[in-house]
């Protein structure tokens, strides 16, 4: 490929991520009003683990984060939306737990390698615009791991029941503010065949993949 290709195409990539961020940060607020309880089957994969420190990888208003402190004696949660690791803080002064919120993208986590026990890495993954860009963010996960920490990844899924596609497709989703104003949100919706690919190509080590209403999810970890 030309390299000028390749630089259109990076460059593309940066301006679908960038256009995600704007959006959380137009409606981060309205959001955490709107999305306030965590997903279940991050509960049920935090059910009997514990560790030193846990990863909220795309943390957005600390829905995970509260859960995550319960197993952990310290949170970090990642978000590249500054308001919403606003959100997050507040969620943690208001629900009296701590974590430490921090700007940073999920390709290039500033996170030290091997240092995490426990990730949660749901609902973000989808907001990635290539194949390449979401199994980087997946080995970048993999390098923050611990050797045998774990993590569960999750992601809208073609099985949801507003999509009728059966094969993984992009698509804009829009959000509507109180006032009116509608803000388009990119997603990238898997199907379960495709999600599989992924994180099997990914470095980390997968014990399960399965879908559950309408969510693509595996429960993976660092070998």
């Amino acid at each position: 490929m030309p390299e000028k290709r390749i630089h259109s195409e990076l460059s593309e990539d940066f301006e679908v991520i960038k256009g995600v961020m704007q959006t959380y940060e137009k409606i981060g607020s309205h959001f955490s009003q709107t999305r306030f309880h965590p997903w279940p089957e991050v509960g049920k994969f935090l059910e009997e683990l514990s560790g030193d420190i846990a990863l909220d990888m795309g943390c957005g208003n600390g829905r995970h984060s509260e859960l995550l402190s319960k197993c952990v004696e310290r949170v970090v949660g990642v978000d590249m939306s500054s308001m919403m690791l606003l959100e997050t803080s507040n969620r943690g002064k208001g629900n009296a737990f701590e974590v430490n919120p921090i700007r940073g993208n999920v390709m290039e986590l500033p996170v030290q390698t091997g240092c995490v026990d426990i990730g949660v890495y749901v609902a973000t993954i989808h907001h990635l615009p290539t194949t390449e860009c979401r199994i980087a963010s997946l080995n970048e996960l993999e390098r923050v791991l611990v050797a045998g920490g774990t993590a569960i990844v999750g992601s809208w899924c073609t099985e949801h029941e507003r999509f009728e596609e059966g094969k993984g497709f992009d698509t804009l989703v829009n959000w509507t503010l109180p006032d009116g104003t509608v803000v388009p949100r990119y997603y990238h919706i898997y199907d379960i065949e495709e999600f599989e690919r992924d994180v099997n190509a990914s470095r980390l080590e997968v014990i399960d993949i399965y879908s559950n209403e309408g969510n693509c999810y595996s429960v993976v970890s660092k070998g």
